[in-house]
This record gives structure tokens, C-alpha cells and sequence, in this order.
């Protein structure tokens, strides 16, 4: 087999293979064979009938084609293994010569996997920073949780609405002095200060009553998702039905009692405390990874072709579209609320998505240097944790991984675990532990 290697425009490659007029003669006797056995051909058992007879029955193109197929297949899987490239994307293949008793000539052209040159990845000087916990942020959570228990209450006839109340109230919306489509509203449920409404309109609602008409007066946000609206000047004609006051519970022991297993409040709050402490500390393990990880990336040397660049974005498009999907809106309806554009979106993803091509292929690199590799144990690990997030036995996981043909998915995940894991043990230094916490004699009675 012979192959000519041409570099193209655009980080692609073309080969020209080249496989003699014997391996030819050889696949089309396959090729033969093998439609034989798929066609019914009167007087002849499947795939007993000579080359003549099958050609005259399916047309000699039929097996040249076949045929062409079959050396496509072995021609380009051998060139590939030879030259030592992994396509990034499909193969487009074009048959130069396809005739008896000549050499069998194709092309390939794909994009290469780019050749990735290592920086340093070890000894990398990555802090943990963990953000402090104060009496001012354990305050803070108290009173969501305050919040979390608070209790509405119908508000006396003549009582204002103010901020934080729950109310309904009847709208109507004129531009112009005219009405507007989407501006009207029946019994509509609010919370004031929820912010859920265009700005200033909650709070010209604050110190009004039940019966009470009111005028709010608003300018639509010049980013406003519906462009007909934005920027322009609006007036809600509004009806106050209800409201209903937001009465927050006492800080002391007996919320302590009715919010947690706690009986005191200080308790509760030391509980707090070190519940913050613990996610803060959790974290900043995460930043610290994620800054080593992206750090190891930023110190390779490799020329991303945009094809993986963009195979990145559509897969960030697509993860997108079943968050969308999960809240019960279309990317067509997300479209219409943001005012986006599909070109938009793309370009907004575009730097994260090369950034995360970076790290795959420092990963994929330091696989390769470290002879890192992903044994039974390891995919086994893999199938527990998709048993686990998705409550399904492992047994059934395997039947669905097997049917969708993602075995090597969870490979790939397995591989990209054992590395990142492999970076933390060779970046990351335990602190070494305070004098006073250091082992000390212990009765002999004590167990460890």
C-alpha cells in the first residue's frame, strides 16, 4: 500500500491511498460474496452463485462498489494507523480508481487530532484560599431561613401594602394611550420587592390599598426581550385585590426548636456556623483544583483546529437545550425572552468552549505521558455512579449503555477521573498538621 500525505488550508490533511491491483482482485471476490448473500438469484443457493452471475443479476457497478467500500475500509484504517492520525471529524472519502486489473486509488480528507506539546503539569504552585465564615454571614442565613418560616397573614381593611407583602391586583398596560398585547393582567400574584416586574413598578404599589386604583408609570428596559417594548414609556393602570402581611418569626430558642433538632438558638447558630465553615472549605478545594487543572492547560502548546472548537459549542448548545427542556422552554421561546440569536450564542460560548478543548487535550496528554489507563475497576466505578445519580440498578445501566453504545463514553470519563486525580497527588500539599494535633501517647487500652 502506498499513501501520499498533502497538508491543507483550515488545519486539514489529504491522503492518497493507494492499494495494489491483487488486493483489489481479492476485494471484489468479498464484495461478490457478500451481495450474493444478501440477493436471491433463481437456480443458486445464497452465496454459492460465481462472479459472472451475480455481476449480470445486481450489475457490475454494484460490485465495484462494494468492493470499493471493503478497501476504503482496510486502505484507510491501515493509512491512518501508519501516519499516526485520529481524525477529530468525519472522513470524506473519493474514489480515483476503481477498475479490474488496476490499482485501487482513494482520497481521504479529515481534520487531524493536533499534536499537543506538555508544559510543566507537576510541582505547580496552587493555593487554597478559603473565604472566612463571619457572625455577619451566619446572620445572613438566619434570616433566610427566618424567612423560610415566615407566615402570611390577611391585612386589616385599611392597612398599606408595603414591601415584602404578598398581594393580587388587576393590570392593564397602555403605550401611547393605547393597550398593549401582553400588558394585561387578572388576579396576578406578586410579592413586593420581588423585583420580577419591570423596574419602579413594585415600587410605586408600596402604600397602596385593597380597592384602590393606582397608576404606575414605567420606561421598558432598553434590553427589554421584546423589542417592540424596549425603551419605550408605559402605563399600568393597576387594581390592588389583596394583601397579605409577611410576619417573620422571633429570633430565639423557640425557632431554634421549630427550624432544627437544636433547642437553643446559639446552638442553631454555632450548627450554622460550621455547616459555612464546611462549604467554604469544600470550595475552596474546588477553586483550587479547577485553577491547577486550568493552569496545566494554559501551559501546553498545541494549534486548536476551529472544528473542535465548534464540535465544543455544539455540545454546550445542546446541554443548554435540556436545562431549557427540563423548565418546560423551547430554545426558540428562550430566544424570544433574551432577544438573542443562535450566532449570538454561539460567539458567547466560543472562549469557554476553547478553554475546555484545552484541558481534554492536556488531559489526553498527560494520559499518554504518565501511561495512565482505565481498567475494569475503573468502569465499574463509572456504571456505580451513573447508578447512583440517576437511581437505576447497575445491572439496568449496563443493559442501557450497551444499547445506546456508550461504553466508550464512560471510558473517556473514567480516564479524565484517574488523571485529574493524578494532578491533584502530584500538585497539591496536605499542610502539614499543628504541633499541638500531633499523635500522642494513648492509654494502651485506647483504640484507634
Amino acid at each position: 500500500m502506498k499513501i501520499a500525505k498533502e497538508i491543507l488550508d483550515n488545519y486539514e490533511v489529504e491522503l492518497t491511498v493507494e492499494l495494489d491491483a491483487d488486493q483489489h482482485a481479492k476485494a471484489k471476490k468479498t464484495a461478490a460474496k457478500n451481495l450474493a448473500n444478501r440477493v436471491s438469484i433463481p437456480g443458486f443457493r445464497k452465496g454459492k452463485a460465481p462472479l459472472e452471475v451475480i455481476e449480470s443479476h445486481v450489475g457490475k457497478q454494484s460490485v465495484l462498489d462494494e468492493t470499493a467500500e471493503i478497501l476504503i475500509q482496510q486502505g484507510a484504517t491501515q493509512a491512518l494507523k501508519d501516519e499516526n492520525l485520529t481524525p477529530v471529524n468525519e472522513i470524506d472519502y473519493d474514489v480515483i480508481t476503481n477498475e479490474d486489473g488496476k490499482d485501487f486509488v482513494f482520497k481521504m480528507k479529515f481534520t487531524p487530532y493536533p499534536k499537543v506539546e506538555l508544559g510543566e503539569y507537576k510541582n505547580l504552585n496552587v493555593e487554597k484560599t478559603v473565604e472566612e465564615v463571619t457572625d455577619a454571614d451566619v446572620d445572613k442565613q438566619l434570616e433566610v431561613l427566618r424567612d423560610h418560616h415566615a407566615v402570611m397573614t390577611d391585612a386589616e381593611p385599611d392597612d398599606a401594602a408595603a414591601d415584602g407583602d404578598f398581594i393580587t391586583l388587576d393590570f392593564e398596560g397602555y403605550i401611547d394611550g393605547e393597550k398593549f398585547e401582553g400588558g394585561t393582567g387578572k388576579s396576578h400574584p406578586l410579592t413586593l420587592g420581588s423585583g420580577r416586574f419591570i423596574p419602579g413598578f413594585e415600587d410605586q404599589l408600596v402604600g397602596g390599598k385593597v380597592d384602590q386604583d393606582i397608576d404606575v408609570n414605567v420606561k421598558f428596559p432598553e434590553d427589554y426581550h421584546d423589542k417592540k417594548y424596549a425603551g419605550k414609556d408605559a402605563t399600568f393602570k393597576c387594581k390592588i385585590l389583596s394583601i397579605k402581611h409577611r410576619q417573620l418569626p422571633e429570633l430565639n430558642d423557640e425557632f431554634a426548636q421549630k427550624a432544627s433538632t437544636f433547642k437553643t438558638l446559639d446552638e442553631f447558630k454555632e450548627n450554622i456556623r460550621r455547616n459555612m465553615v464546611d462549604a467554604a472549605n469544600r470550595a475552596a478545594i474546588e477553586r483550587q483544583q479547577e485553577e491547577l487543572i486550568a493552569k496545566a492547560a494554559d501551559n501546553i502548546k498545541v494549534d486548536i483546529p476551529p472544528v473542535m472548537i465548534e464540535d465544543q459549542i455544539d455540545k454546550m448548545i445542546r446541554e443548554q437545550e435540556l436545562q431549557l427542556q427540563a423548565s418546560g422552554i423551547t430554545m426558540e421561546q428562550y430566544f424570544q425572552m433574551t432577544g438573542h440569536e443562535m450566532d449570538e450564542m454561539r460567539e458567547s460560548m466560543r472562549e469557554s468552549a476553547e478553554h475546555a478543548v484545552r484541558i481534554s487535550l492536556m488531559l489526553e496528554a498527560v494520559a499518554e505521558a504518565e501511561k495512565i489507563t482505565v481498567d475494569q475497576k475503573d468502569y465499574r466505578y463509572e456504571v456505580a455512579m451513573l447508578a447512583a445519580t440517576y437511581n437505576i440498578p447497575p445491572k439496568e445501566i449496563q443493559k442501557i449503555i450497551r444499547k445506546e453504545n456508550q461504553g466508550s463514553l464512560l471510558v473517556s470519563n473514567a480516564l479524565r477521573r484517574k488523571v485529574v486525580s493524578f494532578l491533584i497527588a502530584n500538585n497539591i500539599v496536605k499542610p502539614e498538621a499543628p504541633a499541638d494535633e500531633e499523635a500522642t501517647d494513648k492509654p494502651a487500652d485506647e483504640k484507634e
